[in-house]
């Protein structure tokens, strides 16, 4: 019996099993009646066999469509919209509303070339991953995002979905971490901001920390890593995407490491070259706001696809790769979907087998909840994307331990005093 939680007062998984109103994962793997998981092999079989077929053609058609209609997009707003402020106070509220427009939707629609990038470095747009490794390059690159420094970081996210100690993203805090032990004196900053701001302002602070500053602080290594560095070691160091001796990363990638940091710095160069050229202001408004939307959205789906208080995580003695990528979530994302390629919708069957490409996972999701549904093994919560961000926010914040089995925890049900009120 793993540990994290079954003895003396009733789990999160429970508590949420209270309420009714409130989505909770079908798979307990401490209940009594749990049932027997089915190898990756058998997942497999439940597919049919055409939905692992890759195309050149189709990967390349959604690449195209997504940049026509950025293209369309941009244009359209270029006619409608002048980088000029406006003098007047309703020019003024007109020019700042019709920005923030564009922003959003912008970012939303590049979101589209980022997921299809993403799929590149899986090896899921083509059968060529020479093919995979150029286009993927090329528009994540575009996007600032270090292609083989977060290749190489992602594909252990995949390979140790949910693991507390070796996951990467996402990994929760423990209890000893936040100083919420009887044996600790100081908290860490965490816990009292908690206590300072309240559980609702918490929940605020949190969604701006994952949404707006999320992304860069995970690639330079300041939130959201691992425990373990690329040898299974207990981390030391800052856990860079940029350097290539980052604890993150073996030798045998320093090359393509360094490849991705210099043409990140000369993108983040030629931008900085525009705004000389252009205005720093037109730089800004057409490429760096719909850049943070860009990150906002990446987050909030490997956020929310793997956090909920009834869904588990594992220490060393108890995960499996099976039990990691079945505590994967399927949201509804509504016309976003359309948008991002249904990577929310369909996130279980790309964390079973991330090699399949996205124009054929609704479908595998189909016969992936047709076989795994009935096990209660498949996770789908229908609760609207933006109440489950709200819920997880306010929800998960940490787990007991690194060890067994273990639920996220809520910081409100943690009576602090204080005497105790330092921050580490």
């Amino acid at each position: 019996m793993g540990k994290g939680g079954r003895t003396s007062e009733p789990t999160a998984q429970q508590k949420a099993a209270d309420n009714s109103l409130e989505w909770k994962s079908p798979y307990d793997p401490q209940a009594k009646d749990a049932p027997e998981l089915p190898t990756k092999g058998q997942i497999k079989a439940s597919i049919p066999a055409h939905c692992f077929e890759r195309s050149y053609i189709w990967g390349m058609s959604y690449l195209i469509r997504d940049l026509i209609i950025a293209g369309g997009f941009v244009y359209a707003t270029s006619q409608v919209l002048s980088t000029d402020i406006p003098t007047d106070a309703s020019g003024l509220a007109a020019w700042v509303f019709g920005w923030n427009f564009y922003a959003f939707w912008m970012g939303t629609i590049m979101t589209g070339p980022w997921v299809v990038a993403h799929e590149c470095g899986h090896g899921a747009f083509s059968p060529s991953q020479d093919w995979n490794d150029v286009v993927g390059f090329i528009v994540h690159q575009a996007l600032l995002v270090p292609y083989y420094a977060w290749q190489y970081t992602h594909a252990k996210h995949h390979r140790r979905t949910n693991h507390l100690l070796d996951g990467e993203s996402h990994v929760p805090s423990t209890a000893t971490e936040n100083g919420l032990g009887d044996n600790h004196e100081r908290l860490s900053f965490y816990a009292v901001y908690h206590e300072a701001m309240g559980d609702g302002a918490f929940a605020a602070f949190q969604i701006f920390t994952h949404l707006v500053i999320g992304w860069p602080l995970y690639l330079l290594g300041l939130a959201s890593n691992g425990k373990l560095d690329h040898k299974g070691n207990p981390l030391e160091g800052i856990p860079d995407h940029f350097r290539p001796t980052s604890p993150m990363f073996p030798e045998k990638v320093s090359f393509k490491i360094a490849l991705s940091t210099a043409t990140t710095m000369a993108s983040l160069g030629a931008l900085v070259y525009a705004g000389f050229e252009y205005g720093f202001l037109p730089v800004f408004l057409w490429y760096c706001h719909p850049y943070m939307y860009v990150n906002a959205w990446l987050v909030l789906y490997t956020w929310l696809q793997h956090s909920d208080p009834s869904v588990p995580h594992y220490g060393d003695g108890e995960w499996t790769w099976v039990k990691g990528a079945l505590s994967t979530i399927d949201r509804p994302y509504g016309i976003f979907d359309f948008f991002h390629h249904e990577i929310g919708s369909t996130h279980v069957a790309h964390h079973l087998f991330h090699e399949m490409p996205h124009y054929n996972a609704r479908e595998a999701t189909r016969a992936l909840k047709a076989y795994l549904g009935p096990k209660g093994l498949y996770n789908y919560d229908p609760t609207p994307w933006y109440q489950a961000m709200w819920k997880i926010a306010k929800t998960c914040h940490y787990v007991d331990s690194t060890e067994g089995i273990q639920y996220y925890k809520s910081l409100e049900d943690v009576p602090l005093t204080k005497d105790r009120k330092k921050v580490e």
